[in-house]
């Protein structure tokens, strides 16, 4: 079973454990216990990677909510919530290795309706654009940058969310503006963006840009069979065709992180307001000079009752930075403790589930009959990869290479040189901050995982053939690649910002697992 890792491979890994200490990974997308309770504030993927757009270097990022949405319902439909707080941090300096966030781009909403006396919540007719008179039900958000060096709060921008693809309401998504066609692929160009995700695209004070809405779910695998007691199946089946999720986009300039000299870190979190049964007055409860629906929600039945005003306080329900930890390596007494944490309590914490991995054990048992190839104790490679939970990526190379629709996409290919398995399938940049990979020209890291995430790695592959190798050993041992024969996503990525897929139209998306 064991077989020497040829050399390229070797590097590989050995890069992944020396100079990039983080996987991103796959997620089921239902990581805790009580986050599965709560759609609006159960992260699925968290994306990072290097960019550049019109002369301007980025740090892109991208997090992803409310799992598997059927793209067509109705009267009601999926969207952001109000009451929770959808934060992006980045991490600098020592705060990387700590992981401690330096900087929190927080985003929150607020839901309004043009007539409520209707049945019809969210269309009264085909919205031609956003916000207009046939969005019924719309929702704003703001931005507010955080600086922890300092205490600092700056509202950075605002923006507007479009319409869910319905289908007939919204045929400006869809193939030859057409309500009953397949969602448009994604492109290549900003300038051939649908209306609705041009129209939504917010441009932001320092620079930056946001975007907030339903996109296709990025991430493809056979989620169902590897949880189906790891009887994968050739071909595999994607289990997440067909849904769409609730996506919020963040384009950061280098040049207000400190340039693109460094390594930094991304994770994702939300946070919910803490339930009192004090009474709270209406009005400014957590003090931020306005006055939004939530607080009215939270203090409507206490207005009158003359008491003091209570400032909110906000509770973390949830987390990601590398989805497959918390799912598949910390056990069911510590995930939702988990959920609640930063990365900062990682070492401390959760390093043990990495340190003896049940997943290895179980890999071992069910796959291999019990005489499989993966270390089960004394994982040290496993938990510098995890611990702490943080994306890294290196803003000293050129952009990352990004997904499309694959090599042979007749009008939005991958880019030249992307691979799916990164620097496994030859996809590497050059960097100027780092030594690189032992053996190969200077400076030379991986075009993708593990330096960041972008859309379109195929994460799981990776993970679980990382799972079954010895990436302690010298020479390295790995056994694969291996991988769950899901290979690509549903739908063409954007290789421009939002980045994600245009959202699946409600009415004719599918949800057979072939792709």
């Amino acid at each position: 079973m064991h077989n020497k890792v040829p050399r390229y491979a070797a590097v590989i890994l050995a890069f992944a454990l020396a100079i990039t200490p983080t996987v991103v990974t796959a997620s089921s997308h239902m990581d805790a216990p009580l986050i599965t309770l709560d759609d609006a504030a159960n992260t699925t993927d968290v994306y990072a990677f290097r960019s550049s757009s019109d002369g301007v270097d980025y740090l892109s990022t991208a997090v992803a909510v409310y799992p598997f949405e059927d793209p067509g319902i109705g009267p009601n439909k999926y969207n952001f919530d109000d009451q929770v707080r959808y934060e992006i941090h980045v991490l600098l300096g020592d705060d990387v290795a700590s992981g401690r966030s330096t900087l929190t781009y927080r985003f929150a909403f607020e839901t309004s309706f043009k007539n409520q006396n209707t049945i019809l919540q969210s269309y009264l007719g085909v919205v031609e654009n956003v916000d207009d008179a046939n969005q019924n039900l719309t929702q704003t958000y703001t931005v507010t940058k955080i600086d922890r060096r300092d205490g600092s709060e700056t509202v950075i921008g605002s923006g507007v969310v479009p319409p869910n693809n319905q289908g007939i309401a919204t045929p400006y998504y869809n193939q030859n503006v057409d309500g009953e066609m397949p969602a448009l692929d994604g492109v290549a160009n900003s300038t051939d963006l649908d209306r609705y995700t041009t129209q939504a695209i917010a441009s932001l004070d320092d620079g930056g840009r946001a975007f907030a809405g339903q996109r296709d779910d990025g991430f493809y695998a056979d989620i169902q069979a590897v949880f189906d007691l790891l009887q994968l199946r050739d071909p595999g089946l994607d289990s997440q065709k067909g849904f769409n999720v609730h996506t919020i986009a963040l384009d950061i300039p280098t040049d207000q992180i400190g340039g693109d000299q460094q390594v930094v870190a991304v994770y994702a979190s939300t946070s919910r307001p803490r339930m009192s049964v004090l009474p709270t007055c209406a009005g400014d409860a957590n003090l931020n000079g306005e006055v939004r629906v939530n607080e009215l929600v939270l203090a409507v039945n206490n207005a009158l009752n003359g008491c003091p005003n209570i400032p909110l306080e906000y509770v973390q329900v949830g987390r990601q930075g590398n989805p497959l930890f918390n799912e598949g390596f910390v056990a069911i007494a510590d995930k939702d403790l988990y959920s609640r944490t930063a990365p900062t309590a990682d070492a401390e914490m959760f390093a043990k589930y990495a340190l003896q991995p049940e997943l290895a054990a179980l890999i071992n048992a069910i796959v291999f009959g019990g005489d499989g190839p993966a270390a089960e104790t004394d994982r040290t490679d496993i938990a510098g990869i995890f611990i702490p939970d943080v994306i890294k990526v290196d803003l000293s190379t050129g952009p990352a290479r990004l997904a499309g629709g694959g090599a042979d996409h007749p009008t939005n290919p991958d880019d030249s040189g992307f691979s799916r398995l990164s620097v496994f399938g030859g996809d590497a940049l050059v960097s100027t901050v780092q030594a690189g990979l032992p053996g190969f020209d200077p400076g030379t890291i991986p075009g993708g995982w593990p330096n960041g995430r972008r859309f379109g790695d195929d994460v799981l592959d990776i993970a679980v053939t990382a799972a079954i190798s010895d990436l302690r050993s010298d020479p390295l041992v790995i056994n694969g690649p291996a991988g769950d024969n899901v290979n690509a996503n549903d739908i063409a990525y954007n290789k421009v910002f939002p980045y994600a897929a245009t959202p699946l139209n409600g009415r004719n998306h599918q949800h057979d697992g072939s792709n």
